[in-house]
């Protein structure tokens, strides 16, 4: 092992988009030689726990601190606790909650080289006072590494940020097995995600409807639960979708409804990256994408897919019959996109780039 412990901290809740990332970030730097260890910030969901034995599994060490209130002062000093006795080298917080108990942490106890990653795009960002906070929180933290050149663009508009100061570190993702090409007679669209606004549905529910009266035969999978689903099937009614729209539930996993689809839809209205579009692109499927968050950097716009602005109906439904009605221009996109995320988007140049990072680090010593 290289000197010196290397310490991640975040508070979780369930595996989604930034703990996948860690579960495969971490391993992959432990096999590099670093002293790897993980402090996971939780309020006891069965879904932190789900991820704990799981870091675990893959041989990550892992301690855990319980938050009893967003601000917590008893969690702070076990956080101040826990640094003290472990000493680390580097500490790298992800998400709001490790950031603010990390990295005030880290500043007490003198944490030689601390690091900040930001993975996501959130509505309560854009609130006056959360900016403020966010940035004199991130003051004290080294290095800023942002999961995509669109987030840290959006983190300098609503928060101040200084966007060319952000360390660009996109997610990579493993080859899951020999892949098909769409073996479906009609055009089948998938969209993935929670049922939330920000997600983009009504966009898509439009934008279907307008589809549909150039390529008839057209039809959407909606794959995730959340608030919203309520309102989107009375909506999907309200717009005579009923027939067109199907709703699976939570599907797990999401490959096999990606590859029961001719094409993946991702409307998002704001995204830190897009991991969906990326898993996609890996299935071999084409992705029409809002130009939000990470997507355009991961989507070539005309060669994996096509890039269209966010919140627009009548341009997403362009794109729909672009596609859905030329499925053989859909199935060469996927191909493309396939190579693409096999060979730009890997967890080892995810790796390597935090390793860098960290050579830096371990170069220059002490803060």
């Amino acid at each position: 092992m290289r000197a010196g412990v290397v310490l991640h901290t975040q508070k979780v809740a369930g595996i989604s988009g930034s703990e996948a990332h860690l579960l495969q970030l971490l391993p992959d730097l432990r096999a590099r030689g670093w002293d790897i260890r993980f402090l996971m910030l939780h309020e006891d969901e069965p879904g932190a726990w789900e991820f704990a034995a799981e870091l675990r599994a893959r041989g990550v060490p892992l301690d855990a601190i319980k938050l009893r209130a967003d601000v917590d002062p008893l969690a702070f000093g076990e956080v101040v606790a826990h640094l003290t006795r472990m000493r680390p080298r580097i500490l790298h917080t992800h998400l709001v909650h490790a950031d603010a108990y990390g990295q005030l942490a880290g500043s007490v106890t003198r944490v030689p080289f601390r690091l900040s990653t930001k993975h996501g795009f959130n509505e309560f960002r854009e609130g006056r006072w959360f900016g403020f906070a966010d940035r004199s929180v991130g003051s004290l933290a080294h290095v800023h590494v942002a999961i995509s050149r669109g987030l840290a663009r959006y983190l300098a508009e609503t928060e101040g940020f200084d966007e060319e100061a952000f360390e660009i570190v996109h997610y990579g993702i493993e080859p899951d097995g020999a892949v098909s090409p769409y073996a479906g007679g009609e055009p089948r669209l998938l969209c993935v995600g929670r049922l939330i606004p920000i997600k983009g549905h009504l966009v898509l529910f439009r934008a279907l409807a307008l589809a549909r009266a150039a390529v008839p035969d057209v039809t959407l999978d909606i794959a995730g639960r959340g608030s919203l689903e309520p309102a989107l099937k009375s909506y999907a009614h309200e717009l005579g979708l009923s027939d067109a729209v199907r709703f699976l539930g939570f599907v797990s996993p999401v490959r096999r409804a990606m590859e029961a689809s001719a094409i993946v839809v991702v409307p998002s209205l704001g995204e830190g990256f897009g991991m969906v579009a990326l898993e996609a692109m890996e299935r071999a499927r084409p992705v029409i994408a809002s130009a939000v968050g990470g997507l355009p950097e991961i989507v070539a716009d005309g060669e994996t897919g096509l890039v269209v602005p966010p919140a627009d109906a009548g341009a997403l439904a362009d794109a729909i019959v672009a596609l859905a009605g030329d499925l053989s221009r859909a199935s060469a996109m996927g191909s493309a996109g396939h190579e693409r995320a096999l060979s730009e988007f890997t967890p080892e140049r995810c790796a390597a780039r935090i390793e860098e990072l960290y050579v830096g680090a371990v170069g220059r010593g002490s803060e």
